[in-house]
């Protein structure tokens, strides 16, 4: 049976957390490995108008499911399979898929709380915090929410100066505290991918597990 090692990688929106955790993937391998979202677990919000849902403060933590993540992680840990789960910006819906998600070697989890919750911290082997200035975070954000999500400008800064930078003040940067490796998110990605992979690579040989041929040092 599989006993995955799961990663948490945080920080604010914009970090450059999805990057680093692909990359991450990409190295040790798609078939070892694979790459869940926290933003998959935001709360449905079918029982409400669309207005209303596009009115949601997305930033606080109650906008997030973690009991659910929570609980999928456990059971991926303990070598079960659990749902695939995805999130519809444009309409604010969750999606179930009928595929199912099965344990890997490295089970790589991203997102802006994941270590803000306590019950939520317990599941992570390895904490990492990805630090990037606000002014990069906002730019970034601002050409992902134009170009894949197809927000106007005006609606990006008002989310931003209403929910996005006072949440991020108030628990989403308080986390930080919790990470066991704080890497950059500017810069030669590259570089902090490799820090990364080694400490991934130390747990797997604490287990005593056989490290993944191409990470080996040459």
């Amino acid at each position: 049976m599989v006993v995955p090692l799961i990663l948490g990688i945080a920080g604010g929106s914009g970090a450059g957390k999805t990057t680093i955790a692909q990359k991450v993937v990409k190295e040790i391998g798609l078939e070892r490995s694979l790459i869940l979202s926290q933003d998959a677990y935001y709360r449905d919000r079918g029982d409400l108008p669309l207005e209303e849902r596009e009115r949601a403060n997305f930033d606080h933590p109650s906008a997030f499911e973690n009991r659910l993540l929570t609980q999928h992680l456990w059971e991926i840990k303990r070598g079960n399979p659990i749902p695939k789960l995805s999130y519809d910006y444009r309409t604010h819906l969750r999606r179930v898929s009928k595929e199912f998600l099965r344990p890997r070697e490295l089970v790589v989890v991203e997102g802006i709380m994941l270590l803000e919750d306590e019950e939520l911290r317990k599941v992570f082997d390895l904490k990492v915090w990805v630090e990037t200035s606000a002014d990069l975070r906002f730019i970034r954000r601002l050409k992902r929410d134009m170009a894949e999500r197809g927000r106007s400008l005006e609606s990006v800064v008002q989310q931003y100066l209403s929910t996005v930078r006072p949440m991020h003040l108030r628990f989403v940067e308080p986390s930080r505290r919790y990470a066991d490796l704080v890497i950059s998110g500017e810069g030669d990605v590259g570089k902090e991918v490799t820090i990364v992979t080694e400490k991934v690579k130390a747990l797997f040989e604490e287990r005593g597990k056989r490290w993944i041929p191409s990470l080996r040092r040459r």
